[in-house]
């Protein structure tokens, strides 16, 4: 997507060979006119998939996955990094290594808000090790609803996400694939 690749070009900075920092636009501070194109795109994308809701992980892709469900007109279910008392135990986890801050997490979805007839589209800012999609698709196992795709801003290629996901026969849809990056270089797919 030609105007997230112009935005990650003009503000993201590569601050080494795997950390790509995106905050002035996607997860600090929200350009909302660029999550609005973006949730456009997925929407036109997953038309066709049978889509029932959408689901994200907190907090990094929330944005998107709110307005990819604007488009799509479906419920927005987010994924919690952790266990809420209010949530009285009916829930589904999945434990999840987190690259980016180094920690481990219980991916956590009340069972009231997924069924089985659930058609389900993750949406996520990051694609790179895979490890908060996988955890996605073990919920989904749990929980017996179908996953009808994935949609990723920024997808590191060079990282082992892809293959994982692309093994398990999903379709995943990255709007900007990164190649290559080093401290103040980002080289994208053709």
């Amino acid at each position: 997507m030609k105007e997230l690749i112009d935005k990650i070009r003009a503000e993201g900075i590569a601050l080494n060979e795997e950390v790509l920092k995106v905050d002035s636009f996607i997860n600090h501070q929200v350009d909302t006119v660029l999550m609005d194109r973006i949730g456009e795109t997925f929407a036109e994308h997953f038309k066709n998939h049978g889509i029932t809701k959408v689901l994200t992980v907190e907090s990094s892709g929330i944005a998107p996955a709110v307005f990819a469900a604007k488009h799509m007109g479906l419920d927005l279910v987010v994924l919690k990094k952790s266990t809420s008392k209010i949530l009285g135990g009916e829930v589904y986890q999945s434990t999840v290594s987190s690259f980016t801050k180094g920690t481990r997490y219980e991916l956590t979805l009340a069972k009231k808000f997924i069924s089985p007839e659930d058609r389900v589209l993750f949406i996520d800012d990051f694609l790179a090790n895979g490890q908060a999609a996988m955890g996605f698709v073990q919920l989904m196992e749990k929980a017996g609803a179908k996953i009808g795709g994935i949609g990723i801003l920024i997808e590191k290629s060079f990282q082992s996400g892809r293959k994982m996901l692309d093994d398990l026969g999903l379709d995943v849809y990255s709007l900007a694939r990164i190649r290559k990056m080093n401290e103040g270089m980002i080289t994208f797919e053709s």
